[in-house]
C-alpha cells in the first residue's frame, strides 16, 4: 500500500524537517513488513485568497487533486475524534487488511480544513482542541504512523 502525506504549507529547513526525515526513514524501513510500499510527501502551497473560507476551499481542491484517487483518506483536524495510538494503528491495519491501494493522510493549513473535505474523509482524527502549527502536526502524524507500524509488527509497546 502506498502511504501519502499531503499537507498545506512548505516545511522549512530546520529541526522540523529533520524529524520529518527521521520518521519517514523509519516508516520506509519498517513499513515494508506490514505492506507499506512507499511514503510520498505532497506539499500544497497555502492559498492567497482573501477570506478564510475561500482559502480552505482552494487548499481542499488542491489537496484532492494531488492525492491518489483510489484509496482511503484520513484527515487531521481539531473537530475530529481523538484516538489512542493503538486505535490509530488498528485503523491503519484495517486499511492494509482490506487491500486498499493507498492511505492518504491530510493536514490542512493555518485556517484548517474545508468542511466539505472533512466530510469526504474516511476518518477525521484529532490531536486535541489545541491549536498547533501545521509543521508540528506533520511530525506528529508521521510519528503516529511509525508507531502504528511498530504496533502492527508486534514490537513491544510500552502502553500494554
Amino acid at each position: 500500500m502506498r502511504l501519502c502525506l499531503a499537507a498545506v504549507g512548505r516545511l522549512k529547513k530546520g529541526p522540523e524537517q529533520e524529524l520529518v526525515a527521521r520518521y519517514s526513514d523509519r516508516i520506509g524501513k519498517s513499513g515494508k513488513a506490514v505492506g507499506i510500499t512507499s511514503l510520498d510527501h505532497l506539499e500544497i502551497p497555502e492559498s492567497r485568497a482573501s477570506g478564510s473560507a475561500a482559502r480552505k476551499q482552494q487548499e481542499a481542491d488542491a489537496l484532492i487533486a494531488r492525492i491518489p484517487e483510489e484509496g482511503v483518506v484520513f484527515c487531521f483536524d481539531e473537530r475530529g475524534k481523538s484516538v489512542s495510538s493503538r486505535q490509530f494503528a488498528n485503523a491503519i491495519g484495517k486499511v492494509l487488511d482490506d487491500g486498499n491501494p493507498s492511505l492518504s493522510l491530510i493536514i490542512g493549513g493555518p485556517d484548517g480544513l474545508d468542511p466539505d473535505l472533512r466530510a469526504r474523509c474516511d476518518r477525521v482524527v484529532s490531536f486535541g482542541e489545541l491549536t498547533m502549527p501545521h509543521q508540528l502536526v506533520r511530525i506528529l502524524v508521521l510519528e503516529q504512523a511509525y508507531r502504528a507500524v511498530t504496533i502492527l509488527t508486534n514490537h513491544p509497546y510500552h502502553r500494554d
